[in-house]
């Protein structure tokens, strides 16, 4: 009587025993691949430079707190206008950023110099930088001084027909 044996392959087992390390190894691969494709950016390495860094960004918002610095901002149709109200009104040089919340390819920064009534205006219908038209929605504003030894940030929604106030607030901070 002869044994009827059948090769490995045919079996349905040698197939599970491969399959179950082999669909291991694979997940294992993909999962390294997409772990180390796009790093992610919010670890921060040096954290006690960056605590000291936040530190110094919140002491000129205070500064700015103190000095009683405060603006209007109004933007409506493709102007923006800064107006200082504060205790302190005579700027020769504002830095203003617009951080995007979403879509960091649309952040821009401004530099303006004040006009003849003191405040800091933008025609944004003469640039030529198509990206960074139109500015409707929400926005993380900072505008700092020339020198840069205070700071103010807030989150706007443009447009804004009346003027807004734009006031230090730690809280707003980053």
């Amino acid at each position: 009587m002869k044994s009827m044996v059948t090769p490995w392959y045919k079996e349905p087992w040698a197939w599970l025993v491969f399959f179950l390390p082999f669909s291991a190894v694979v997940a294992g691969i993909a999962t390294y691949i997409i772990a180390n494709h796009e790093p992610d950016a919010l670890v921060i390495g040096e954290y006690y430079k960056e605590g000291k860094a936040i530190n110094l960004q919140l002491a000129k918002i205070k500064q700015a707190q103190k000095l009683g610095i405060k603006f209007g901002l109004k933007y409506s149709d493709n102007q923006l206008v800064i107006k200082p109200t504060g205790i302190e009104k005579v700027f020769p040089l504002l830095n203003v950023n617009f951080f995007h919340p979403t879509q960091e390819h649309k952040d821009f920064y401004l530099a303006l110099t004040p006009d003849g009534n003191g405040s800091f205006r933008h025609n944004f219908s003469n640039d030529e930088a198509e990206s960074i038209k139109p500015i409707n929605g929400k926005w993380r504003i900072t505008i700092t001084p020339f020198e840069d030894h205070w700071k103010i940030q807030n989150t706007i929604f443009l447009p804004q027909t009346n003027f807004i106030e734009i006031t230090p607030d730690l809280k707003q901070a980053n």
